[in-house]
């Protein structure tokens, strides 16, 4: 083969793996995330079978929507008091304020970040879509704990607060296509 032809078929090759990198960087920056609690994500669990200890954290929470959302979303508290260990149960409301359905999902972070690998959440609607029918009202629960292991990390000393924060966000699917219904008789 040629010498030029070799190279072409190189950096053909180095450039088709290098677009194929750069499809599956989200998915694989995601998982990491989710994994180790980098960049403000919580981690999540099936249960919490930890002990509790006598170190407590204020947990606050904060919403938001995004513009094309046409949704008020808020916490039904500003904050709770958990001791490390001790499960906490909070909700949110959502009500869609639009005149048609509407599928949004929740994307959520913890700060300050440091503490996001200690912030497990146990079960949480934004773990999947929410489909909200026109002017409807959801209370919406979230059920967490703080990794007793916090209190080993001498850098988490100075955490006294966390805060959990959502925004949702348009589904791609975005609203829901509405109904056919025939009017005459089979």
């Amino acid at each position: 083969m040629p010498s030029n032809t070799k190279t072409l078929v190189i950096l053909s090759a180095v450039g088709v793996a290098m677009l194929g990198l750069g499809f599956a960087s989200d998915p694989l920056y995601d998982t990491f995330c989710k994994v180790t609690g980098y960049g403000g994500t919580p981690k999540i669990a099936d249960d919490n079978l930890s002990e509790i200890i006598d170190r407590t954290v204020k947990v606050e929470f904060d919403s938001n929507v995004a513009q094309d959302l046409p949704w008020k979303f808020k916490p039904d508290q500003r904050s709770i008091d958990v001791n490390l260990g001790q499960s906490g149960l909070a909700y949110y409301t959502v009500k869609n304020e639009g005149d048609e359905p509407v599928t949004g999902v929740a994307n959520f972070n913890v700060m300050p970040i440091k503490a996001a690998p200690f912030f497990i959440k146990t079960d949480c609607f934004c773990f999947e879509e929410q489909t909200i029918q026109p002017g409807e009202e959801l209370s919406l629960p979230v059920i967490f704990f703080v990794d007793p292991q916090m209190d080993e990390d001498k850098r988490l000393n100075d955490v006294k607060t966390i805060t959990l924060s959502y925004t949702f966000f348009l589904t791609e699917a975005g609203t829901m296509p509405a109904q056919n219904v025939s009017l005459t008789p089979s």
